[in-house]
Parts: structure tokens; C-alpha cells; sequence
């Protein structure tokens, strides 16, 4: 059952082939017996998904409608609300939070009938890329457990890799889907900004963030986001157009050009850059056209990403205090209470990135630096209109490298580079895509394409493609056998 898509199981339900409570007791019992090795978990709601399993069994046998994710286990990533679960975003201050509403993402899938296993680990408040910044446990690579999987997103990437579900969703705010995707050999998606709703995701960089699914194959992408990807009166962000990437995403791309800009590729070493030229490679035999493209601005984008970003997250984490929400320290004065409580309940990374957002929104620097990255960030969405009048997707590595040892990167700002290629997606809003290509030092490795904004179906036609075109293993080898 393991190696099933959701859609084959969803498929397999919805015949009688599978109940509902089997599969649910199954992944349950895969989660049990090797989650210990890989550490995706952070709260499993066992009694609950059993409990829901149970109802959607009768359902079925009542004859009544199914949902579209009806008998689909999946994950999330612990930052988005699941009502009276916990809701700690790997941070030691929100260890004791529980939700008291459903996320809209929450909401939709269990309108679809969809089985919530529990959630997965993540950096703490997603700030990191390679989920060494959980405060809560670690996370480990399942196609080599000396290795990283990536982050903030990668509980929800090491559990689809090790096979312990078929989808999971997780948020990408500077790459934070796509980047563990490609560490862990699978598909991850960044929709345009606005898709899918951020109500009831805990906020790090309001205008950067969005929720993004995590899976092994295209199929099972499109069908999540025709699930999420809705108009949500509880987000003002929230787009209108309707959803209809399963259908959408069925394209040629015979006479479809890629942009490639190989001038911001001059750093990649030479078997990286090998599988990238492989990858390129397939899409030309589908019929695609490459087009060197030019988008210097785009190596102001880390600069300023770190700029925006950690100004947003400094005013977003204003909110924990101490007395609101999470854990309270104890003290004789208030004062005493916002300093020790956010003191000992934030990590060194979020204490980093909310000096230098204060810094950068401080009376005197404003101007010459968050203001300065906002006209910049102007610049790329312009520079990147201009590119896609040349070429339908943009390609690039997702990443420098494959997935990385623990504690190999010790400079902050090495590891910020991480997402040099993934931060631009963000900052332009656009939608981006990371799907696995040729392994790189027997590692997994990505490549990522990036569409014009509200062209979703465009970018996941391409990475489908590419999927039916050539055959890649979806699960580590580790864990690809019974529990």
C-alpha cells in the first residue's frame, strides 16, 4: 500500500478495494515502526484519523457521495492549525499550544474527506533550511539518515520520501517546499501567491508565505490543489480564479520555450551541472526550445529576501509575548515576563532573524534598507514579465547541491545561499515547481521551474512531462519494504 499514489488509493476506496480504517490503521503502523528512524513526526492523531476512517467507511457504504481525497492519508507541516490539535511550529514556546480553529487547508481536506495523520517537524517558526532549527526533535534524510532533509519543510519531505504517507503540505516562504523536496527526491510545489489560503498558517513573512503540497507523483500534486486551490473569504489574499490544474496541466510542450539563465549557473560544480544539462536534455525531446536568458537582478534576491523577510518576521512574532500565547516564563514584572519568555522560548535562528528585521525597520535605517529591498523587489517582478514575453518557464537547479551532512554549515549566511535559486519564486510571487532529476553523488537532486503568476497548470504540465518521459525511484531504498 506504501507504494500506492493517493490517487491510487483514493481510486482503490472509492472501488471497495480498500477500507478506509485499513488504510489508516496501515500508515499508522508504517509511522510507528520507522518513523523513529527518520523523526518526521511531531504529534500523530491516532484516535482522530481512526474515528474519521470509520465514518467515511459507513459513508461509503450508505452509498452517499465521497470526497475527492476521500481514503488519502496525508501530513502537515506543524505550523498550519489543525483545531484542538498542537500547533508548535518546532519552537519550545508553542510546545504547549493547541489550536482553537482549523486552518482553511485544514478545513478543505476534510471536506474532501481526506485523513489527517498528524504533523510533521519543521524548523522553528520556518526559519532554516535544513530543519536543524527544529527545537523539538530531528528530522533525517531517508536516503541517507548522516544527511539533512532540507527545510523548514522537512518533516513533511522526509515523510513522503520514506513512504510513511503519499502527500503532505507544508509552506514555502523562501523555498521551504521545494528546496527538502529536492533533497528528498520528490515533487514539490510553490502555487502562485494567493492560491491557497494562508488562514490559520502561522505567519512568518506575510507576503512571502504560501502552502504548497508535497508528493511522489504530478497526479497527486493536481489533485491536493484542486482541493486547495479555492477562493477563502478569511483571506484577503485569496485568489478567485477557479481551480482546474487536473485538467489544465494535460498539455503539449511541443513548440514550449524554457528560459535558462546559465549566467547565475557559473557556481554549480560539474556533475550538478551535468544532471541539470540531462534534465534539459529530456524536455528537448518533448519538444521544447531553450532560450538563454538574462536576469541579473536577480542576484540582489537573497539580499533582499533577508531583508523583507526578516522584517515581516519580526513583526508577525511580535505577537508571542508570553502572555497570549505559548509558554509563559516565570517573573515578578511584565517586563520580565516579554524578556525571559521570549528568551527561553525562541531559538538562537529566530532571535538572528528578528534583530536584524527590527534592525531594518528602525527609525534612521528604513529607508536605506527596507525600503530600498521593496523597489527592488518592484524591479524583479518587472525583469521577470519582461523574460516571460521570451520564454513560457524558467528552469534552474533547485539547489547548489544535494542534500547536505548535519551541522556541515555552520555560517548563517552560507546556509542562507541555500536558496539562492528558490528565493525569486517568492519575492515575484510567481508559482515554482522542484521535481527530481538525475541523482547527483548518488543523492537526490532537483530542478525547478518557475511560471508567469497564475500560470500553475503551465509549470505542472511541464514537471508531468518530464515524470511520464523517464522513471525515477520515489522512495528512499531504506524504507522502500513492508513495516
Amino acid at each position: 500500500m506504501y507504494q500506492k499514489t493517493a490517487k491510487q488509493l483514493h481510486q482503490d476506496f472509492c472501488q471497495g478495494h480498500l477500507k478506509a480504517e485499513a488504510i489508516a490503521q496501515y500508515f499508522l503502523h508504517r509511522i510507528r515502526i520507522f518513523d523513529p528512524q527518520v523523526g518526521a513526526f511531531l504529534s500523530v492523531f491516532s484516535q482522530r484519523v481512526l474515528e474519521k476512517a470509520q465514518l467515511l467507511d459507513k459513508k461509503r457504504a450508505q452509498g452517499k457521495k465521497l470526497g475527492r481525497l476521500a481514503g488519502i492519508p496525508l501530513a502537515l507541516k506543524d505550523n498550519i492549525h489543525v483545531k484542538d490539535e498542537l500547533t508548535t511550529c518546532g519552537s519550545k514556546f508553542l510546545s504547549n499550544y493547541r489550536a482553537v480553529f482549523d486552518a482553511s487547508a485544514t478545513k478543505f481536506i476534510e471536506e474532501e474527506d481526506g485523513l489527517i495523520l498528524g504533523k510533521v517537524n519543521m524548523d522553528e517558526f520556518a526559519m532554516g533550511s535544513s530543519t536543524e532549527h527544529s527545537a523539538l526533535q530531528k528530522t533525517y534524510n531517508p536516503w541517507d539518515l548522516t544527511r539533512v532533509p532540507g527545510g523548514s519543510s522537512g518533516g513533511a519531505a522526509a515523510a513522503v520520501a520514506a513512504g510513511l504517507v503519499p502527500l503532505a503540505l507544508g509552506s514555502d516562504t523562501g523555498g521551504s517546499v521545494r528546496q527538502p523536496a529536492a533533497f528528498c527526491g520528490c515533487l514539490g510545489f510553490k502555487p502562485t501567491y494567493g492560491r491557497v489560503s494562508r488562514y490559520g498558517l502561522v505567519a512568518f513573512g506575510s507576503s512571502l508565505d504560501q502552502i504548497g503540497p508535497l508528493a511522489r507523483s504530478m497526479e497527486d500534486i493536481a489533485l491536493i490543489m484542486e482541493v486547495l486551490g479555492r477562493h477563502d473569504p478569511y483571506d484577503a489574499t485569496s485568489l478567485t480564479q477557479p481551480p482546474s490544474l487536473a485538467q489544465d496541466c494535460q498539455l503539449s510542450l511541443k513548440g514550449k520555450r524554457i528560459g535558462i539563465p546559465w549566467h547565475l549557473l557559473e557556481g554549480l560544480n560539474e556533475e550538478a551541472l551535468r544532471a541539470f544539462e540531462q534534465a534539459l536534455d529530456v524536455y528537448k525531446k518533448l519538444g521544447c526550445e531553450l532560450v538563454d536568458i538574462h536576469l541579473d537582478i536577480l542576484k540582489a534576491s537573497v539580499a533582499t529576501y533577508y531583508i523583507i523577510a526578516t522584517a515581516e518576521a519580526s513583526t508577525n512574532l511580535a505577537r508571542f509575548d508570553g502572555i497570549r500565547y505559548g509558554v509563559r516564563a516565570e517573573a515578578k514584572t511584565l517586563d520580565e515576563v516579554y524578556v525571559r519568555s521570549r528568551s527561553e522560548g525562541f531559538g538562537a535562528e529566530v532571535k538572528r532573524r528578528i534583530m536584524l528585521g527590527t534592525y531594518v525597520l528602525s527609525a534612521g535605517y528604513q529607508d536605506a534598507f527596507y525600503k530600498k529591498a521593496a523597489c527592488v523587489r518592484a524591479k524583479m517582478i518587472e525583469a521577470c514579465e519582461h523574460v516571460f514575453k521570451l520564454c513560457d518557464v524558467i528552469a534552474t537547479p533547485v539547489t547548489p547541491t544535494p542534500a547536505f551532512q548535519f551541522g556541515a554549515i555552520q555560517d548563517p549566511l552560507q546556509m542562507y545561499l541555500q536558496d539562492i535559486f528558490t528565493i525569486p519564486a517568492n519575492l515575484t510571487k510567481l508559482p515554482a515547481l522542484s521535481h527530481p532529476i538525475s541523482p547527483v553523488a548518488h543523492l537526490p537532486f532537483g530542478l525547478q521551474l518557475m511560471g508567469p503568476r497564475q500560470q500553475d497548470a503551465l509549470v505542472c504540465a511541464f514537471a508531468l512531462a518530464y515524470e511520464q518521459a523517464t522513471s525515477l525511484p520515489t522512495i528512499a531504498k531504506l524504507f522502500d519494504r513492508e513495516a
